[in-house]
């Protein structure tokens, strides 16, 4: 079943329409229908770009979750060349929430890793819903070192409400495990490149989220929270989840603006899942313009300045 966001309803209807008077075109060829076609047409071309100009944080935040958005597996399959997955923390085992290996992009080998969520209940269990236990951040480490080891950049794609809070990933030390990993990754001799592709939750984003630029989605999220946790404990109750989001920045256009992130990546007119092969594009434009961009760089500026630009967050004038 498609699903079909609260704002989403007009450009549906308006589409159900355009598609009504296309039948009857087809059946009866008048001049009239093809001009009402050509009319709805442009109705729906101006009515989505009116809607998608307007989108409040919240709005942007169920974009972000559409069961239809590309995951970075979909990414990897659209813009890499070639890709061969690895697995294993050589420690307890292996993390499905967190897939990561080697691959060729635009003739770039890179070292690229990523939260993975499922589309269906058994892809869901499968992938722990996006949500990564201890093993898929020291995979990722494990990962990181070798792409440092041999020289070749590092990038990683965002895409997780969290880490798992379960109880076997407290006894396994999921704390320590992103603490380590956000140590590590300020270190790594090699260019880092982190993309929020979807939702960017809390130390699970950021435990894959050092890196020298971070790029946003356009209508991806990036947080210390959720919205819906944010709204129970400052509202008591999750419906004031759209308050919490316009609260709290987390939009892709409000972190470009505080200098959270470096760049933010256009999507297709009506979000991602409209177009995923168009968001694949415009993604793999940004990442080999920015992969280009840092291997110029000599290591000791790259690790200077990636270490400055997290000293400087949260840095305000007040007047």
């Amino acid at each position: 079943m498609k699903q079909v966001l609260e704002f989403e309803k007009p450009i549906v209807k308006l589409r159900e329409e355009i598609e009504e008077t296309k039948k009857k075109l087809t059946s009866k060829p008048s001049d009239k229908l093809a001009q009402q076609v050509a009319d709805l047409e442009r109705k729906l071309d101006v009515l989505q770009r009116d809607i998608h100009a307007n989108l409040s944080p919240w709005q942007r935040v169920q974009i972000s979750r559409h069961i239809a958005r590309p995951y970075m597996l979909d990414y990897v399959k659209h813009i890499c060349d070639e890709f061969v997955e690895l697995h294993g923390d050589r420690h307890i085992g292996d993390d499905n929430a967190m897939p990561a290996g080697f691959a060729t992009i635009g003739g770039q080998r890179v070292a690229i890793l990523g939260h993975q969520k499922g589309r269906d209940t058994k892809e869901n269990l499968l992938r722990n819903f996006g949500s990564a236990h201890p093993e898929g951040y020291r995979k990722a480490l494990r990962l990181m070192r070798m792409a440092e080891k041999f020289g070749l950049p590092i990038v990683t794609l965002i895409d997780t409400p969290g880490a798992f809070p379960g109880i076997g990933a407290e006894e396994r030390n999921i704390a320590e495990a992103i603490a380590f990993n956000l140590r590590e990754m300020m270190t790594l001799r090699t260019p880092v490149i982190a993309i929020v592709i979807g939702e960017g939750g809390s130390g699970g984003a950021l435990g894959i989220g050092i890196a020298d630029k971070v790029l946003m989605m356009e209508n991806a999220y990036y947080s210390v929270i959720s919205p819906e946790g944010c709204a129970a404990i400052l509202w008591k109750h999750r419906e004031h989840a759209p308050e919490a989001a316009s609260a709290l920045k987390l939009s892709a256009q409000d972190l470009a603006k505080l200098g959270i992130i470096d760049g933010v990546i256009p999507e297709p007119l009506g979000g991602a899942h409209n177009d995923p092969a168009a968001a694949a594009a415009f993604l793999k434009d940004a990442l080999l313009a920015t992969l280009a961009e840092l291997g110029g760089i000599p290591c000791a500026t790259l690790l200077d300045q990636r270490y400055h630009k997290f000293r400087a967050l949260g840095q305000f004038t007040q007047q």
